[in-house]
C-alpha cells in the first residue's frame, strides 16, 4: 500500500484565508497533508459537497460575524482573503505574535 499523494500547499501558517462557499475568514495555524479528521466529520458533509482527501487540509482560528470557533477546511474550499485585517479570535495570541502586512508570525517558541 503506498501514501496518499500529497498536493501542494497554496497557503502557509498565519495566512489570513476566507471559505470560498461559506460566509467565515481565519487565520491557518495548521495543516495536515492530506486529511486527517474523523470519519464522521467526514460523513457529516452532503455527498455532493465533500472535498477530496488527497488535498491539504487547514486548520483555522475562524471567525464570521456571530462567533469565533476552529474551522477544517479543505484547500479547494479556501481563497485569499480580501480584507486584509486582523482576526478577531481569543487563541491567535497563544500562537502568532505580530500582525504585518496581511500575515501573522508564530510566536519564536514555536517556530522549528
Amino acid at each position: 500500500m503506498s501514501a496518499p499523494a500529497v498536493a501542494r500547499t497554496r497557503f502557509a501558517v498565519g495566512d489570513i484565508v476566507r471559505h470560498r462557499l461559506h460566509d467565515f475568514r481565519g487565520v491557518i495555524f495548521d495543516i495536515d497533508p492530506v486529511f486527517a479528521n474523523s470519519e464522521e466529520w467526514y460523513d457529516s458533509i452532503p455527498e455532493a459537497m465533500r472535498p477530496a482527501r488527497e488535498q491539504p487540509f487547514y486548520h483555522l482560528f475562524a471567525e464570521n460575524d456571530e462567533s469565533s470557533y476552529v474551522a477544517y477546511v479543505s484547500q479547494q474550499n479556501l481563497i485569499e482573503d480580501g480584507e486584509g485585517g486582523p482576526v478577531d479570535h481569543p487563541s491567535i495570541d497563544m500562537v502568532f505574535g505580530e500582525f504585518f502586512d496581511g500575515h501573522y508570525d508564530l510566536h519564536q517558541s514555536l517556530k522549528h
